[in-house]
């Protein structure tokens, strides 16, 4: 489970009130949980090594943290620097008392809170600000204290969130720490795994502190994992046929743009829709050479069908006949992906929203990239950027569809409010044509499957586990291609299929 800062206040508020229980940390004792387990995190990240150790705390409950972590490293001996930014108000009682225990510590080194920093540390413990940081501008002096820690060649552990971060979007605040690591306590948080989060936070490990799973209220936001799509991808009966997979077509494809229709409908192929039809706007080429399986045909000449899931946009235009088609689209009973150009005339024409809207039930799911998504709100891509899941979100209830924001992390949400944060892929997807790769994954799940959520989940989730393993071989991300994802994406849903034991039903 993801939750807000709020969210978190009031679990950490109900974690004072609970009765203390054997499996259960009293809240007043928190930051001292914290601070051991902080501890341990940075005696694992430094296999015992004796490097000196930097600690910088800030004024707050997140600088308590770390002074906390910064006793119990020199009472196992390692060397520990610490670098405290004193409060300007006071501080809360368990924040002053861990800096009275800090204090009282007489093997920590304390260094002006001005000091220069150099580079001879094993590892930098970053509590500066955690989630309580509000927009702020920072001294000229903290500033180059953060330049200089991210300059660092040491790993940076960073306690709740990394300093500078929103805990809830993922968007920086002001300056901020750069982590190579983030132990983040309670729970989870959104911010950490999306906008800015993944390349600030590095790698991620959640430490509840103690606090019985009754604390957690319910919560509509989570990480996207296998564990919620599996089921859907069992393995295949022997006694089936190409019918039994679903018919794909892609729409689109107008003159100089017909790359994109190839690339989702041969998407579609190898993630394992039974036939897929790729349908031209202009003048169809007569078959792919590459991949004579498809169907090449006139897009206005493919029936729309309840039996057969489309994937509308790539390469569509903007012309009458783009307008005319995804009207008809729209109107039809066809599981329905929209993306790139078909989006964009949504956004363009309230006839088409209206449209998208009315559908209903019948399965209807949205890939925008930020710039879709800001016309599809009439906002700025800043905007979006902003809060990527409250945007996701609007649009998910404005069109009544289940929706993918793509980007870092990119966001899946649902009408009904429920979010997906996913963890998978790298900057090897910022490159032409891994949308439209996307859009078919899409499209041949939904065309099996006929769920447009968890057809999203798991072709989001595959689309970035492909990028992940093809850059693990030595591909990329510089260089990455779309058409390079195809055989790894069919690789990596074949392995989740065969993970499943084979069954009757």
């Amino acid at each position: 489970m993801l939750y807000t800062v709020n969210q978190l206040r009031q679990i950490e508020k109900t974690a004072l009130l609970s009765d203390v229980t054997p499996h259960q940390t009293p809240a007043p004792t928190l930051m001292q949980a914290a601070g051991a387990t902080t501890a341990g995190e940075a005696q694992r990240l430094l296999s015992d090594h004796p490097h000196t150790i930097l600690v910088v705390a800030g004024p707050g409950n997140n600088g308590g943290d770390a002074l906390e972590a910064a006793v119990y490293l020199a009472d196992s001996a390692y060397t520990v620097h610490v670098l405290h930014h004193p409060a300007r108000s006071a501080p809360s009682q368990d924040a002053q008392h861990a800096l009275e225990r800090a204090k009282n510590c007489v093997q920590l080194h304390w260094l002006d809170s001005k000091a220069a920093l150099n580079d001879n540390y094993g590892l930098v413990i970053d509590g500066l600000f955690g989630i309580g940081l509000k927009p702020t501008l920072l001294s000229a002096g903290l500033s180059r204290q953060i330049e200089q820690i991210n300059a660092m060649s040491c790993p940076v552990l960073a306690l709740d969130v990394p300093s500078g971060l929103d805990a809830d979007n993922g968007c920086l605040l002001t300056d901020a720490i750069q982590a190579t690591h983030t132990i983040t306590f309670i729970a989870d948080k959104p911010g950490l795994h999306t906008g800015d989060g993944r390349d600030y936070a590095g790698q991620v490990r959640v430490a509840s502190l103690g606090l019985s799973e009754q604390t957690f209220p319910s919560s509509d936001m989570m990480l996207n994992r296998t564990e919620l799509f599996k089921p859907t991808l069992r393995p295949r009966r022997h006694n089936s046929h190409k019918g039994s997979f679903g018919t794909l077509a892609v729409l689109g494809g107008t003159t100089g743009m017909q790359g994109a229709v190839i690339l989702a409908a041969r998407a579609a192929l190898h993630s394992g829709a039974g036939r897929v039809v790729a349908g031209f706007i202009d003048t169809p080429p007569h078959f792919d050479p590459f991949q004579p399986e498809l169907m090449c045909r006139q897009a206005h000449n493919v029936a729309l069908t309840a039996d057969t899931a489309v994937v509308i946009g790539p390469g569509l235009g903007n012309a009458i006949g783009s307008f005319d088609l995804l009207s008809q689209a729209l109107l039809s009973n066809c599981p329905l992906v929209i993306d790139a150009d078909a989006l964009n005339l949504m956004a363009q024409q309230p006839a088409l929203h209206a449209l998208c809207s009315g559908r209903g039930d019948v399965p209807t799911l949205l890939t925008p990239h930020p710039l879709e998504a800001a016309r599809l709100l009439a906002c700025s891509v800043a905007d979006i950027q902003a809060d990527r899941i409250k945007a996701a979100r609007k649009i998910a209830l404005r069109y009544t569809a289940v929706v993918i924001l793509k980007g870092s992390g990119s966001i899946i949400a649902h009408p009904d409010g429920r979010v997906v944060v996913n963890p998978t892929g790298n900057p090897g997807l910022a490159s032409a044509g891994t949308g439209d790769v996307l859009a078919g994954v899409c499209g041949a799940l939904l065309a099996q499957y006929r769920d447009p959520w968890l057809a999203a989940l798991a072709a989001v989730y595959y689309h970035g586990a492909a990028a992940d393993a093809l850059v693990a071989q030595g591909t990329g991300p510089l260089g990455l291609c779309a058409s390079e994802l195809l055989p790894a994406i069919r690789s990596q849903l074949n392995d989740a299929m065969s993970a499943r034991p084979a069954s009757c039903n």
